[in-house]
């Protein structure tokens, strides 16, 4: 029999903690980027990440006993970042685990040559970076594409109840990626447009983006985070105020307010339905004006 799902109360982001990358850019050169690691400090990051997750959940549950799941990327800081992160919680609290290749580093194109890649970085300022496309790797477009279906994976866990789990638990996911890739399931999720993911800036190393459910059964950035926090993240004024009507949003309602919709396209349509107007407004454009003009001459 088919159990009725269960909603995460949270979906917690996590960048991984400071690599030998973010350190030293040299170390792209001879290094794999899925096999560069943490450094000390990104050590100590991910275990001060794991206290933080762990206060902000248990300060704020309706349950005692909240539980957690995880997806992790496969590059090494990720997993070493879940690895420190996870001994702020006990055995008992962790439902699961699982590496998910979709959430991985955008891919920059095998070994990264410093010089090569500051031209490259530069072309890509101009470009955009959503559409720019590195050289033997991807765009954030293409990070896009896989993190959407990872989404569409993660929505049936959910709905199949693979998860899990039990009714009277407040279950939270906490996914441990990378800087783009938490950047673009925010914009996936939220259904923002190219235009407003070039605004956001990216995560700080270990840096944490809570989800939570609001009142009405709608996920939104502002029912954890202060809307101070929304725009050091680089969230418009517009985008912040979608978030807080999430907050508050029946699941399921839909902000008519929001780029997405209609009036952000057709700003310019006449209100009336009336054809005798559109006959009108045809009547008098000027391309018909240029037509008439012509058959007269003729």
């Amino acid at each position: 029999m088919h159990q009725h799902k269960v909603l995460p109360k949270r979906i917690i982001l996590v960048r991984h903690g400071e690599s030998h990358g973010n350190l030293d850019t040299a170390a792209y050169t001879t290094t794999p980027d899925h096999k560069i690691d943490l450094t000390p400090t990104g050590i100590a990051q991910a275990q001060n990440a794991g206290a933080c997750i762990r206060a902000a959940i248990a300060s704020d549950s309706s349950s005692p006993n909240w539980r957690l799941y995880f997806y992790v990327s496969p590059y090494a800081r990720a997993r070493s970042t879940l690895r420190e992160l996870g001994r702020s919680f006990s055995r008992a609290r962790v439902i699961g685990v699982r590496e998910e290749c979709r959430i991985r580093e955008q891919d920059f194109g095998n070994f990264q040559e410093r010089e090569r890649m500051d031209s490259i970085m530069e072309t890509r300022l101009r470009y955009g970076r959503f559409y720019y496309r590195f050289p033997e790797g991807e765009s954030a477009a293409d990070v896009f594409d896989r993190v959407s279906s990872f989404l569409e994976s993660l929505w049936r866990d959910i709905d199949m109840n693979r998860l899990n789990q039990d009714p009277s638990h407040d279950l939270n996911l906490i996914i441990v990626t990378h800087g783009l890739a938490s950047r673009v399931f925010l914009m996936r999720w939220f259904k923002w447009t190219v235009e407003q993911f070039e605004l956001l800036s990216n995560p700080a190393n270990c840096e944490i983006r809570i989800m939570q459910l609001g009142a009405g059964g709608e996920y939104s950035l502002a029912v954890h985070h202060t809307e101070e926090e929304l725009l050091q993240w680089g969230l418009s004024l517009e985008m912040i105020a979608d978030q807080k009507w999430r907050a508050q949003a029946n699941k399921g309602a839909w902000n008519d307010q929001v780029p997405v919709c209609l009036n952000a396209f057709f700003d310019n349509l006449p209100d009336s339905d009336d054809d005798n107007v559109d006959l009108n407004e045809i009547k008098n454009s000027p391309m018909n004006k240029k037509k008439m003009k012509r058959k007269e001459i003729r």
